[in-house]
C-alpha cells in the first residue's frame, strides 16, 4: 500500500514540498526520492522560479539552498517567513555556510542539514518536519475541542420518538467503527430549533471519530460574495484580497465530522461543487488545479422541506439523493408529550448554577403554560425563554407572569395554523412576533430566535421584512 494512502482508501492529503536548489544531478537525485516516499515534489533552481512557484501553489515544506545562482537563500526566507510564519523550511549549507545556517535558523527555519546530504537521511528530516507540524495541528485542534466539549452531549427527552432516535443514533455511529471506509453520508430534517446540531454533535460523540474535529457550518449565515472560497478554500491571488492561501471549512474537518447545517440554503451554483466533493471524495481550491482529498464524515441538516424545493428547482435533484442515505426526522416539542416540562426543569436548573441562583421549581399555573403553549421556535425557543425568566426572577420559583409568555398572542396564533400551514410561514412567523417584542433590535431578536445575527439578516432580506 502506498504511504500516502490510508486502509480506508481515502488518500491522506499529499504533502507538497519546494525544492529550491541549483546543483542539477543532485536536486533531481532528492525529487526522485521524496516522490517515490509519496510527496509531491516542484523543483527550482533559482530565486526567481522559486518565488515564482511559491506564488502559484504555496507547499508546505521548502528544502532550501543557502547558496543560488542569483542572490542567497536567506533572502527568500526572509522574504517569505515576513508573510508565512507558519511554513515549514529546511535549510541546505554546505561546509563554510554554517553562519548562514545559523541565520536561517534565528528567522525561523525549522531545521538544517550540512551537505553532502544523504538522501535517507534528508527523508527522515523532512518526514520529522511534517509529523512536528501534524502533531502542533492535533494540539491545537484537541485544545479547541477542549473549550467545547466540557459539557457532555445531552440529548434529552423520553418520549417515543426521542427513544427512537436515539436508537437510530446508536446504529449510525455504529458504522464509524467500520474498517470498509467512511461512514454515509446522514440527512437530519426537522424544523427550526428541535436539535438536530445536537443530534449531530451525539453521533459525532459516540462514533469512533470522537477525538478528531467536528465542525459546524451554519450555511445560512455564510456571506452570499464569499461562500465559496469559505466552504472550498482558495489559493493565493484567487480574487480581490486572497493575500494567502487558506483551507476552507470542509478541508478543516480533515478526518472527522462536517456538519452542514441549512444546507438548503447554499446557492444553487455551488450545489454541483459540493456534490462532486460528495461523489469524487475530493476538492478543488478558488483558483487552483489540484485535487484535495476529502476523508470527512459528511452529516447535512435542513429546516426547510427539501423535496418540495427539489420539485420546484431550487434544490438539485441528485444532491438530495447523495445526501439523502439515511435520514433522522426530529420531532417537533409540541409532539414531545411531557418532554417539554422535563427541558424546562432541565434549562433553568442550569442557568440557575451558571448563575449561581436558586431554581425552586415551576408553580401549577407556569406548568401548565408550559404544556398548553406551541412551542414555533421548539427547544431553541424554550431555552431561551427559560433562561431569560430565571435571571429575571433572580432564581426562586417561576410562575406563569415571570415567562412572558402572551396566552391570547398563543391562542391567535395557533387559530392561524392548519394542516396547510407550511414551514416557511412558521418560520416567517416567529421571526415577525421577535422582531416586533424586541422593537426590531436584530440582536435581540436573535439571541430570542437561538440564531445568528448572520442568519437572521438573511431571513429577514428572504421574507422582505
Amino acid at each position: 500500500m502506498p504511504e500516502s494512502m490510508t486502509s480506508t482508501d481515502v488518500p491522506i492529503q499529499t504533502k507538497q514540498i519546494l525544492l529550491v536548489e541549483d546543483e542539477v544531478v543532485f536536486a533531481n537525485a532528492v525529487k526522485k526520492h521524496l516522490q517515490r516516499k509519496g510527496y509531491s515534489v516542484n523543483l527550482a533552481t533559482d530565486l526567481d522560479t522559486a518565488r515564482q512557484c511559491y506564488k502559484k501553489n504555496t507547499p508546505d515544506l521548502i528544502l532550501l539552498d543557502m547558496r543560488l545562482p542569483d542572490g542567497s537563500g536567506l533572502d527568500l526566507l526572509c522574504e517569505i517567513k515576513s508573510k508565512n510564519t507558519s511554513i515549514e523550511i529546511l535549510v541546505m549549507s554546505a561546509y563554510g555556510e554554517l553562519e548562514d545556517a545559523v541565520s536561517a535558523m534565528k528567522l525561523g527555519a525549522s531545521d538544517y542539514l550540512k551537505k553532502p546530504i544523504d538522501l535517507e537521511e534528508l527523508f527522515v528530516n523532512v518526514k520529522k518536519v511534517f509529523e512536528k507540524n501534524d502533531l502542533a495541528q492535533k494540539l491545537n485542534y484537541s485544545e479547541k475541542r477542549e473549550q467545547h466539549a466540557s459539557e457532555e452531549v445531552n440529548f434529552l427527552g423520553e418520549c417515543e420518538s426521542i427513544n427512537s432516535i436515539r436508537m437510530q443514533v446508536e446504529k449510525i455511529s455504529a458504522l464509524s467503527q467500520s474498517e470498509s471506509g467512511i461512514p454515509p453520508t446522514i440527512l437530519i430534517l426537522g424544523e427550526t430549533g428541535t436539535g438536530k446540531d445536537v443530534v449531530a454533535r451525539l453521533m459525532h460523540s459516540k462514533s469512533s471519530l470522537s477525538k478528531k474535529p467536528f465542525v459546524h457550518v451554519d450555511c445560512a449565515s455564510l456571506p452570499k460574495d464569499l461562500i465559496e472560497s469559505e466552504l472550498f478554500g482558495h489559493e493565493k491571488g484567487a480574487f480581490t484580497n486572497a493575500n494567502a492561501s487558506r483551507a476552507g471549512l470542509i478541508e478543516a474537518a480533515e478526518d472527522g465530522v462536517l456538519f452542514l447545517d441549512e444546507i438548503a440554503e447554499i446557492p444553487i451554483d455551488l450545489q454541483s461543487k459540493l456534490l462532486a466533493v460528495l461523489e469524487r471524495r475530493s476538492l478543488r481550491r478558488l483558483g487552483s488545479t489540484k485535487e484535495r482529498p476529502i476523508a470527512a464524515w459528511i452529516i447535512a441538516a435542513t429546516n426547510r422541506d427539501i423535496q418540495l424545493l427539489v420539485d420546484s428547482g431550487e434544490f438539485r435533484s441528485d444532491l438530495y439523493y447523495r445526501l439523502n442515505v439515511i435520514s433522522l426526522t426530529m420531532p417537533a416539542l409540541r409532539e414531545r408529550d411531557n418532554d417539554v416540562i422535563l427541558l424546562a426543569n432541565y434549562c433553568a436548573t442550569m442557568t440557575s448554577k451558571r448563575y449561581s441562583l436558586e431554581f425552586d421549581g415551576f408553580t401549577d399555573e407556569a406548568i401548565k403554560l408550559i404544556k398548553n403553549y406551541s412551542w414555533y421556535g421548539n427547544v431553541r425557543e424554550l431555552k431561551h425563554l427559560i433562561e431569560r425568566a430565571v435571571l429575571l426572577n433572580g432564581g426562586g420559583t417561576l410562575d406563569a407572569n415571570i415567562l412572558g409568555i402572551d396566552i391570547n398572542k398563543t391562542s391567535e396564533e395557533e387559530s392561524d395554523v392548519n394542516d396547510e400551514t407550511t414551514l416557511g410561514e412558521a418560520e416567517l412567523r416567529l421571526i415577525k412576533t421577535a422582531l416586533e417584542r424586541t422593537n426590531r433590535n436584530v440582536s435581540k431578536a436573535a439571541r430570542e430566535l437561538g440564531i445568528t445575527r448572520m442568519a437572521l439578516r438573511y431571513r429577514i432580506k428572504k421574507y422582505n421584512l
